[in-house]
């Protein structure tokens, strides 16, 4: 069975930082588009980072580019979230997610295993 954990969120006041990291289990990712989506209350799912199997040229929407970094560590099956100057806007549930291909997509369709989320809440 296939399963993304992601650990990491909770309570942080404005222009502090957090780490979200997403542990897999059940398959290998080494090979497969990896990603960050985050949904705050009474929205929708957003894009927030994507990374490609290889690791080469991330992507960010342009509200936490220069703030946030994505990275992976396909020998640990794992990827995070690095988060700084948080700002209230980015309270949100932060999703994992893993894709069966491996180029990066900012849909949300483009991913097939989602993890359970992780509450990010920034304080003003």
């Amino acid at each position: 069975q296939v399963q993304l954990a992601e650990s990491g969120g909770g309570l942080v006041q404005a222009g502090g930082s957090l780490r979200l990291s997403c542990a897999a289990s059940g398959r290998t990712f080494s090979s497969s588009a990896m990603g960050w989506f985050r949904q705050a209350p009474g929205k929708e799912r957003e894009f927030v980072a994507a990374m490609s199997w290889s690791g080469s040229s991330p992507d960010y929407v342009d509200s936490v580019n220069g703030r946030f970094s994505i990275s992976r560590d396909n020998a640990k099956n794992t990827m995070a979230l690095q988060m700084n100057s948080l700002e209230p806007e980015d309270t949100a549930v932060y999703y994992c997610a893993a894709s069966i291909f491996r180029v990066r997509s900012r849909v949300a369709s483009g991913y097939q295993y989602w993890g359970q989320g992780t509450q990010v809440t920034v304080s003003s």
